[in-house]
Parts: structure tokens; sequence; C-alpha cells
């Protein structure tokens, strides 16, 4: 009798932890986990063409069973994305590209990452060209010897006419790329490539032969000096890899300002997107700022969390009179670079003090 009260006494005690173990969490109360993205500054070079803004790339977020959570422009991406425990693919496009065209250069990335229960993940996004590029130089003998002729760039059911004059890239999907002559109402393949992605292939063309000979008379040559490949690209500025901070040039990121801790006389670059920042508050200001001794920068316009900023001291003087958002509240949105020393917390937040020079981008 006594063997089975203490077998009772202890199923008594499972029963009761197991009950507690029951409300220990309940259903749809799951610590969410926060997924946030930068842009990789030290994995971009510059690029040849005019550099798009950061905000008008186009990011999409989908979780593990493709569910869409956010779809749209960069700068209007939220920043954290709370997110259950699960996986999450995050791609960024510079533009869409959906058929061969002349000057349509895609930049893009896709990273894919898990992030688990109560968990903060970043990921860095370091765009690369996604297409590839064709560019005709055509001397002056091919008129000579094909005065009505017209090349194309082609890719499988699309023709891009490459007149004598042109000048621009013809952006292309990775694969197979042909050049065309089309004269006396035939079309004639004169060459085909596989480009890779990144690669711009330049061909030099000549025809020295006589007028009517046909393709036989044409050359076709790969210039070799133009021959390139863009591993990857400058997003919003004109940054090259190298000393990292040292100059406009070389400005780090807001999201990259932590990392920097403790260095003194460093660029960083952002947009300014509020001030204020004395409140306990979790969100700068975004209008009616009273204080001219600070802003706010972020990575992206749409920020409005302290934790995602880099809280910028304004010293009196040029950089207060240039900066403050108390007399220039237009400048919420501007993308800016910042030089100064960066601290660990400043309002709560990384720091930029002793900011002695500035410039605005446009």
């Amino acid at each position: 009798m006594k063997r089975l009260k203490q077998w009772m006494a202890l199923l008594f005690l499972l029963s009761g932890a197991v009950a507690c173990d029951d409300f220990a969490r309940v259903p749809g109360e799951e610590k969410m986990g926060q997924l946030r993205w930068v842009m990789d500054h030290r994995a971009m070079t510059k690029a040849a063409e005019e550099i798009p803004d950061t905000n008008d790339f186009l990011l999409t977020v989908k979780d593990a069973k493709g569910s869409i959570l956010y779809d749209g422009p960069y700068g209007d991406s939220p920043d954290p994305l709370p997110v259950t425990e699960g996986s999450y693919t995050v791609s960024v496009v510079s533009v869409p590209f959906t058929s061969p065209a002349f000057e349509r250069p895609q930049y893009g990335d896709t990273q894919v990452v898990y992030v688990a229960e109560g968990q903060v993940v970043t990921i860095k996004l370091g765009c690369t060209l996604q297409n590839c590029g064709i560019r005709l130089r055509t001397a002056p003998d091919f008129l000579e010897t094909f005065p009505n002729g017209v090349l194309y760039v082609s890719q499988g059911d699309v023709k891009l006419a490459y007149m004598y004059m042109e000048d621009r890239i013809a952006y292309m999907f990775p694969g197979d790329v042909s050049v065309l002559l089309y004269d006396k109402g035939v079309f004639e393949s004169l060459f085909t490539r596989n480009i890779s992605p990144r690669e711009i292939l330049t061909l030099k063309i000549s025809a020295p032969g006589k007028e009517g000979h046909g393709t036989n008379s044409v050359n076709i040559s790969v210039d070799t000096t133009k021959v390139w490949s863009r591993e990857s690209f400058v997003i919003g500025e004109d940054n090259q890899q190298g000393n990292g901070g040292t100059s406009p040039q070389d400005a780090i990121s807001v999201g990259e300002a932590s990392s920097h801790i403790g260095e003194e006389g460093l660029w960083v670059h952002g947009y300014i997107v509020g001030g204020d920042l004395t409140s306990t508050g979790a969100s700068v200001k975004t209008s009616g700022i009273t204080k001219a001794t600070h802003l706010a920068i972020a990575d992206r316009s749409s920020v409005t969390a302290k934790e995602s900023c880099v809280a910028v001291e304004l010293p009196s003087g040029k950089v207060r009179d240039a900066l403050n958002l108390v007399d220039h509240p237009g400048l919420i949105g501007t993308r800016v670079y910042v030089k100064g020393n960066i601290v660990d917390k400043y309002f709560g937040t990384t720091g930029l003090k002793g900011t002695s020079d500035y410039q605005l981008k446009d």
C-alpha cells in the first residue's frame, strides 16, 4: 500500500509538470524573430552607367511556402520585419528585365536565410549584374560592302537593330546571343556566342570584300580590350573597394557603422530620416523637428526605427547650418554623406559625433 501511494504521488507530480508545460506557451504567442537587410558596400565596385537610387530597387521577401511578406520599392521596405521561425528568401533587383533591350542592365541579389525564434538576422545584399551585354563596332568598309545591310543582335524571337552609329550596349539573358545581317530581304547569321552573366562582349565587324560578295566577306573579331565582367555594382553612390570610409567615394553604410565603433574621421552615407532623438521612444521624429543639434540617417528613406539609424551630431558651424532639420525640414529623404567619429551609443543607438564635413546628393 505504501508503494502504491508513492507511485500515485509521483504520477500526480508528473501530471502537474505536464499541465504546467501545457500552459507555458499559448498558441500564437511564440517569440517572434526579426529579419533585416542592408546593401553590402564592401562587395561593390564602381559602375560605368548612371547609378540608380537604392530606394528605387525592387525588393521581395518570401517565406518557405512562397507567401510574399513584402514586394515593393527597397526604400519603402520595413526595418526590421517581425517574422516567425523559418526560412526566408530576400531578393532585390534594380529594374525588371523581361526581354532583351538596349541600356537595360539589371543588378540584383538573392539570399536565403533561416531565422530562429527570437533571433535577429541581418542579410547583406551585394548586387551584381544579372544579365549580360553585347556591343558592335562597325568598320567603315562594312557600309561600302553592304550599303543597304542592317545588323541585328538576336536572342530567341527578339531582334534588336544595331544601326551603324549605334553605341549602346544591348542587354540580353545569359546564354546564346547571335549577330545577324539583314541584306536584300534575307537574314543570315554571322556569329553566335554563349555569353555569361556579367560579361559585356564587344565585337568588331568589318567587310573588306567587294559589294555583293555575300556574308563570306564579313570579318568578326572580339575586342579583347572591351570584354569585361561586372562582378558587382555600387548601389546609390560612386563607391569603390578600398579604404573603407576615408572619403565620400568610399563611405560606409549605416548598416556597417556598428562594426567601426571607435574609429575616427570616417565618412558614412545614408538617407536623412528625422531627428529629435532626445525622447525615449523607439522611433525618430519625422516632422515638426525642434532640435537643431542632431539628426538621424538610415540605409533607406522609409526607416523610422531608432535602432536602425545612426544618430548624427551637428556641431555649431557649417554642418549645423546646412543640415539641421529645424531650418531645413525638406532635407528629410535626402541622401547625405557625413564625416565624424563613430561611437557605440548616442541617443540610444550607434552615433556619429564630432561631425566635421558633409556632402548632399540630389
